[in-house]
C-alpha cells in the first residue's frame, strides 16, 4: 500500500494552483467546436447531416439537458423528454447564424440561445394560463350577472329561424367576400358556434345569450387574443345586423 507520493517534474507547472478550479465542458471541447464551424460551411444538406449525426448530436443533447436542469427550466404540461425535443429543434433553426468569424464560443452562443428560448416560452405559457380562466371557475357569477348577458325577444323573432337564416348568409358571406387569415378563422368558429347554438345558451329554456361564454368559446377555438377577435368580428356584425334588419321591415 502506498503512503506517500512524490511528485517530480517542473514544479511550478505541476503544482495545482489553490482557488475555483477552471470549468470544463469535455463533452464540447475543441474538436465539436471544429464541428460547428464545418458544419456551418458545408455546402449540402448530406454533408451537414453527417456532420451534425457524428459529431454534434450527443453533445448539443447533453448540453440541452445540463441546461434544463441546471436552471431549472421546466415547462408547464410537458415532460422532460418533450422540452428537451422542443428545444433542441429550435436550436437546429439557429445554428447557421453562428459567426465563427467573431472569434466566439459556439457552446457559450447555443447555449445562451436555448436558456433564451426556454426562459421566454415558460413565461409565454405562464401568461397563457393565466389568461385562459376556465368557464367552471367563472361560470356561477356569470350566469347571475346581468352585465354579462341580454334577453332576445321570443315574443319578436324566432330564434331558430333568425339562426338558420343566418348560418345560411354566413356561409354565402365567406364563399364571396375577401377575408384575412384572422377573419377566416373567425368566421369557421362563428360558424360552427352558431350551428350548434344551444351550448351557448345557459340552461334550458333560457334565452339568455351570453356574451362572455362566447369570447371565451371564440378564442378557444381561434387561438386568437381579445383585441383580434374584436378586430375581425366587425364584417360579421355587420353582417349580423344587416340580417336584423331586414327581418324586421318584413
Amino acid at each position: 500500500m502506498l503512503e506517500n507520493i512524490t511528485v517530480t517534474g517542473n514544479t511550478e507547472n505541476e503544482v495545482k494552483k489553490k482557488g475555483r478550479k477552471p470549468t470544463q465542458v469535455n463533452y464540447f471541447d475543441v474538436k465539436e467546436e471544429l464541428a460547428v464551424v464545418a458544419f456551418i460551411n458545408a455546402k449540402t444538406y448530406e454533408e451537414k447531416n453527417k456532420i451534425y449525426n457524428e459529431s454534434l448530436l450527443k453533445p448539443l443533447d447533453k448540453m440541452i439537458s445540463s441546461i434544463i436542469r441546471r436552471y431549472k427550466l421546466y415547462r408547464r404540461d410537458m415532460n422532460f423528454n418533450e422540452i428537451h425535443t422542443d428545444t433542441h429543434s429550435f436550436l437546429m433553426t439557429k445554428m447557421d447564424k453562428f459567426k465563427p468569424a467573431k472569434e466566439k464560443k459556439a457552446y457559450s452562443y447555443f447555449g445562451t440561445i436555448c436558456k433564451n428560448y426556454l426562459m421566454g416560452q415558460i413565461i409565454k405559457d405562464q401568461k397563457e394560463f393565466n389568461r385562459k380562466i376556465s368557464y367552471e371557475d367563472i361560470s356561477s357569477s356569470i350566469e347571475n350577472n346581468e352585465n354579462y348577458s341580454y334577453e332576445i325577444d321570443s315574443d319578436f323573432f324566432d330564434t331558430e329561424s333568425i339562426i338558420k337564416t343566418f348560418l345560411l348568409e354566413l356561409e354565402n358571406f365567406m364563399k364571396t367576400e375577401t377575408l384575412n387569415i384572422n377573419e377566416r378563422k373567425l368566421g369557421l368558429a362563428l360558424f360552427d358556434l352558431f350551428e350548434n347554438y344551444e351550448s351557448i345558451f345557459i340552461g334550458s329554456g333560457n334565452n339568455k345569450f351570453n356574451k362572455n361564454i362566447v369570447l371565451l368559446s371564440l378564442r378557444e377555438m381561434t387561438n386568437l387574443n381579445t383585441k383580434e377577435i374584436r378586430s375581425s368580428i366587425r364584417k360579421f356584425r355587420n353582417l349580423y345586423f344587416e340580417l336584423v334588419t331586414k327581418l324586421i321591415k318584413q
